[in-house]
């Protein structure tokens, strides 16, 4: 056995060293460029994972290395080998493993999509215009829906801004009153900043006030553009403030179609107190009483149906965006003008030619040698 292990040893020494040579040379180098390359990035930066296969393919090649040595072995003694199974060449098994391993590394690299630098795009854009009113008072913070209200609104606008491609989108943040956080704009990058920001001390007067917030989206629309409109409102329903459904009747009026996303659930739950990011007890009401918010669904059915549009529940597993986004395809789209924007400049091609070419060389590596001997390194 010692002697099998003694005869293998610097080809299985040499791909365990390889392996952590690679590794460290690889996050040394993504660590710097990711850091300190500003103009760098990933396109699909979750393919990196795939280098973790590396270690698999280590393993794998010692597994067949000890196979294919323990199956020489059986076939004859090691005096014989020479004469009997001439050419057999464990040192070129390590270089085919070797330019197999490279060109995985570099494959990988490929797939992730590096891309340096910018260009300019110019694209027509055409769509709809669609005001969102997002709901930022303290009654959003409750956890009927986990982690919470508030949270799961601020997903299904992420989702809503990955879904637009030619619309234009603004944000109206609304409590007891109404502002325009975000006008309305075809620049994705800036609606994706706003949510950073979201909480509910982006309003200081606490309420619902929906009325305000959709005559505030109403008249934030360009009247002279000929796109679609729609408004979309994302709250729990829990107005005390104003006729909502008369300012969504209104919107209707001029041409703006209002949808509903309740956030909450009927049951509804307290609304927490925190202090310093701790959970410190739970709002309550003038007499003590623990504050139980539920969602208002005949509210925002009323409203979405005084609005012609469509009401959506959010629900654990889906914000209800998906369904409003085929309301909004459903509309006229309209060119809406051209826009550049600047890209990032694709990279891929590179690192995938030098895979290539390493895993074409992998093949080309021959599994004899020249001479009539078997090459089997020795150790000292």
């Amino acid at each position: 056995m010692n002697q099998r292990i003694s005869r293998t040893g610097p080809v299985v020494l040499a791909s365990i060293l390889v392996e952590f040579v690679l590794w460290a040379v690889m996050l040394t180098i993504l660590f710097f460029v990711l850091h300190q390359v500003p103009a760098f990035r990933f396109e699909r930066p979750k393919v990196l994972w795939a280098m973790c296969a590396g270690p698999v393919v280590l393993f794998l090649f010692l597994l067949d290395l000890r196979r294919r040595w323990r199956a020489l072995q059986r076939f004859a003694g090691t005096a014989m080998l020479p004469r009997m199974v001439p050419g057999v060449v464990f040192g070129n098994s390590f270089l085919r493993y070797l330019f197999f391993r490279l060109g995985l590394l570099f494959l990988v690299i490929a797939l992730a999509g590096p891309q340096f630098g910018t260009r300019i795009e110019e694209v027509k854009a055409k769509g709809v215009d669609v005001m969102v009113c997002l709901d930022v008072s303290n009654s959003m913070l409750c956890e009927d829906l986990r982690p919470d209200r508030l949270e799961l609104a601020q997903r299904a606008l992420a989702q809503l801004i990955d879904h637009i491609h030619g619309d234009r989108l603004g944000i109206v943040v609304f409590a007891g009153d109404a502002f325009v956080q975000l006008p309305i704009t075809a620049d994705r990058s800036a609606a994706k900043l706003f949510l950073a920001s979201v909480g509910t001390d982006l309003v200081p007067t606490q309420g619902t006030a929906i009325g305000a917030a959709i005559d505030l989206a109403a008249r934030s629309f360009d009247k002279d553009s000929p796109t679609s409109k729609a408004i979309i409102v994302i709250t729990d329903g829990e107005n005390h403030e104003d006729d909502a459904e008369g300012a969504a009747r209104h919107a209707m009026e001029q041409g703006i179609v209002v949808h509903t996303i309740g956030m909450g659930t009927v049951q509804g739950g307290p609304i927490p107190v925190r202090r310093g990011g701790q959970l410190s007890g739970f709002k309550k009401d003038k007499d003590g009483n623990t504050v139980v918010s539920s969602l208002d669904e005949g509210m925002l059915q009323r409203i979405a149906a005084a609005g012609k549009g469509a009401f959506v529940r959010a629900t654990q597993t889906s914000t209800g965006i998906n369904e409003l986004v085929d309301e909004l395809r459903k509309m006229d789209q309209t060119e809406i003008g051209t826009y550049r924007f600047a890209g990032h400049e694709d990279k891929y091609a590179l690192p995938l030619a030098i895979a290539i070419g390493l895993f074409i060389l992998s093949l080309l590596v021959p599994e004899r040698g020249r001479s009539g001997h078997i090459k089997i390194p020795h150790t000292a």
